[in-house]
Order: C-alpha cells, then sequence, then structure tokens
C-alpha cells in the first residue's frame, strides 16, 4: 500500500542499527584520543569525584495535544528529593533536570543535546517517540539511557539502552498467548501506517503459540476522528463463529478512547464480543472514563508490564509519593509512566550503590551494568541484567532483557490481577515473523 505515513513510534527492528551506534560511538572515543587536550570536557563521560551532586535527566511530552507524560519527570524530582532527604545516594546528592520533548523529534534532539551540555550522567526514566533524534547525542557523548517507557525499535537496539521492559511487543505477544485459549475469531483494529504494519506479527505470535489462528487485520486511517466504520468492521469480524465468542483489540494509540466510544455505539444489538488490550493504550484513568464498570472495558483482559497499581510491591514507591509529592496532581501511581520511573531510578541508585566511593560518570554506570550488574526491583521485574545478548536479539531486539508480561483484568472497573505471577512472552517472540 503506498501514500501511508511512517508513524512517530515504531517497532520494526533496525538491525544495522547497533553497527551504526557502535560506529558512532567508536568515532567519538577515537576522537576523544586524539585530542587530549578536549577529552576533559566531553560532558558526562569524566569526573563525577568529591562531594558535586549526581546530575541525570528525565524528559517526557507535556501539554501537547497528543500522548502527555508529566509524571514521569514530576515523579523524578520526588524521588530526587526523597532520596536526597535520606542523605543521597552513597552520600551524594541526586540532581534531576527535566526537559518537554514536545512529542516532536526537533525537541526530542535537543533535550539530548541540553542533557550533553548540562554533563548528566545518564537519562533515567524517560519517555519520548523519537529515538532515532535523541540516541545519537546521548551515544557520541557516551550517556546511558536508563528504563525509557519502551516506545520504540532504538530503545532495543542502542547500546547504550538499557530498557526495563519489553515494550509493545512483549504486551501484544503476552496478550494473544492468553486469547488463544478464551476467544473465537480475534480482530486487531490498528492504524493503516508502517508502524501500525509491525503490531499483528506481535500479536499472532502469541496467538500461535496458544494455537490460535492469526488475528483479523483491521485498519484504521491514523488521522480519522470516529471510527464507525472500523467498529462495524471490527465487529463483523469477531462474531464470524457463532460458537465462541470472539475478541476486539483496539491497538490506536490515543485514538483508541475514541475508537471505544464508537465501539459501543456499534454493538448495540449485536453478538456479544470480548475487549481486551494493552496497557499501553488502555490504563485506569481510560477505564474510569470509559465508564469504568459500565463501560466496554469490564471483563476486558489488559497486558502490562507490571504488577497492578493495587499491589503491595508499589508500597515503597506510593511511600515516595505520599512524602513528597502529595497533592502533585501529575503523579498517579497507576500510571505505567509514572511506575517505570520508579523502576528506571531503582536500577540507578542500586548501579550508583555499586560503584562504592568511586566516580559516578557516565563511563562508570555503563561498565556496571554492561559487565552484568543484577538490579533487583522488589520483584516488580524480573531480576534485570544487560550484560548479555536479550533473548529477542534473533528478530533485532538486542537490548531486551525482560520478555515478562502481567495478565490483568477489568473487575467492577478496577484492573485487578488475572493470575498471579508473570507471563513470559520470549519463546513466542522468538518465533515472530517481523519481515
Amino acid at each position: 500500500m503506498t501514500g501511508r505515513r511512517r508513524t512517530r513510534s515504531t517497532f520494526l527492528p533496525t538491525l544495522n542499527r547497533p553497527v551504526r551506534a557502535t560506529v558512532r560511538m567508536a568515532g567519538a572515543l577515537a576522537a576523544c584520543a586524539s585530542l587530549v587536550a578536549g577529552c576533559g570536557v566531553i560532558p558526562g563521560a569524566t569526573g563525577g569525584g568529591g562531594d558535586d551532586p549526581i546530575t541525570v535527566m528525565t524528559w517526557a511530552p507535556q501539554d501537547t495535544s497528543a500522548t502527555n507524560k508529566p509524571g514521569m519527570p514530576a515523579f523524578a524530582q520526588a524521588y530526587a528529593r526523597w532520596i536526597n532527604a535520606k542523605g543521597g545516594i552513597n552520600g551524594r546528592k541526586l540532581k534531576v533536570l527535566t526537559c518537554n520533548d514536545h512529542n516532536d523529534s526537533v525537541a526530542a534532539a535537543k533535550c539530548a543535546r541540553d542533557a550533553v551540555k548540562a554533563g548528566v550522567v545518564a537519562v533515567v526514566g524517560s519517555y519520548s517517540q523519537f529515538g532515532d533524534s535523541y540516541l545519537p547525542d546521548l551515544e557520541g557523548a557516551g550517556i546511558p539511557y536508563i528504563g525509557g517507557y519502551g516506545v520504540t525499535t532504538a530503545e532495543f537496539t542502542s547500546p547504550l539502552s538499557y530498557p526495563v521492559n519489553g515494550g509493545q511487543p512483549t504486551l501484544l505477544a503476552g496478550l494473544g498467548k492468553e486469547l488463544a485459549t478464551t476467544c473465537g475469531p480475534v480482530a486487531l483494529v490498528r492504524a493503516d501506517t508502517i508502524a501500525g504494519d509491525e503490531l499483528p506479527p506481535m500479536l499472532d505470535a502469541g496467538l500461535g503459540a496458544g494455537g490460535h489462528k492469526p488475528a483479523i487485520d483491521q485498519r484504521a486511517a491514523e488521522d480519522t476522528t470516529e471510527y464507525t466504520q472500523p467498529a462495524a468492521d471490527a465487529l463483523d469480524a469477531a462474531t464470524g463463529d457463532p460458537t465462541k465468542k470472539g475478541c476486539v483489540i483496539p491497538s490506536l494509540g490515543d485514538g483508541t478512547s475514541t475508537f471505544m466510544d464508537s465501539f459501543q455505539r456499534a454493538r448495540q444489538g449485536r453478538p456479544a464480543v470480548r475487549t481486551a488490550a494493552t496497557l499501553d493504550s488502555v490504563d485506569q484513568t481510560a477505564i474510569n472514563e470509559s465508564g469504568a464498570q459500565r463501560g466496554p472495558y469490564e471483563g476486558a483482559y489488559i497486558t502490562g508490564w507490571y504488577p497492578p497499581a493495587g499491589d503491595p510491591r508499589w508500597d515503597a514507591m506510593k511511600k515516595v509519593i505520599s512524602e513528597q509529592a502529595f497533592g502533585d496532581n501529575r503523579i498517579d501511581a497507576a500510571d505505567a509512566g509514572v511506575q517505570t520511573t520508579w523502576i528506571a531510578y531503582t536500577v540507578l541508585t542500586k548501579v550508583v550503590q555499586s560503584l562504592g566511593g568511586g566516580d559516578v560518570t557516565s563511563d562508570a554506570i555503563r561498565r556496571a551494568l554492561d559487565d552484568g550488574l543484577r538490579v533487583s526491583t522488589g520483584d516488580l521485574t524480573p531480576t534485570l541484567r544487560w550484560g548479555t545478548q536479550g533473548p529477542l536479539a534473533s528478530i533485532g531486539f538486542s537490548r531486551v532483557v525482560n520478555t515478562d508480561v502481567t495478565l490483568q483484568v477489568v473487575r467492577q472497573g478496577q484492573l485487578v490481577a488475572a493470575r498471579k505471577g508473570f507471563v513470559d512472552t520470549s519463546r513466542a517472540l522468538q518465533d515472530a515473523r517481523v519481515d
């Protein structure tokens, strides 16, 4: 199909990217070696000793007409206040700079350049749809990117990226694996874009692992403002087998809520179907806004990267919020962005602690992570370790080290665990066709 836009969020594996990134990094280091007098001015690459603060940056889009994640930088600053009130990390204060990427590639690149100029030792717990815009600057300066939201392929291929989750591929594979045993026909509604083309193989990998047929691929125009026809088409596809209830999965990013409004109207008088989704499209806020218990998500399966917000494993994060950000309505403990930021700063803190009294530099942090430091996150994820190639390297996601997801269900309007523990999606994804 021609004429489709290349969207900002893309998961198509770029197998040559690690090579290009490594070449860029090697070139920067070679240039530094040849200019001895100038090496010390590479921000974030050297220094970091004594009592100077440990400076990092967190960025996310805010005040835009598309996806906004203001809770991520807000929580990062609350975390800094909290850890500093406890004496800092190894006696060093933590300083968090923030940046608004405005959901814009130019602004995202500027955030990275600002991080370099400020001499940060890491970018931590951030969200941006423009990995190809910000990672080259970070790579050139040797600055690690710890715990991005997992929204672009670049986060799973760059040698300086240390993701804490498996992004949308794991969510879709995990959802497919579960729906294979409970659904009749499965209809996936997604944007008719190049990025949208990458979603069916991930879902089908999970469905196939459960012995189910591939999903029925329902495309919708990216810039549409209403989904009456896509909703009707999805219902037709999902009700094609009268012997088993079908399932409809909207994966439209910011358009998911609009689709569900159309879907609610279209399903009146039609055979019952089940809805399902991934947490990057539908969270507790979206469930509440769509009617909670009376809305279209009641009974829906939803895959997430972490345990539900009501799980006691989040109590430590909630303590930080209550002590340092009480009343800040930007920070929602149920938001996956805030949760990712907590885990990312947990990683940073444990890496710095592992350095003891040594200098805290971007290089020292990278070495600790690349040497296989094991980081426990309080069972919010498996133990994280980036020292070796991840289990999804065969399909291009070499930096993914966490392929686990949780299965949640909406009961009485609330997201709760549908089963204990995590679902490992690595085997299903290793068989994904991502040509």
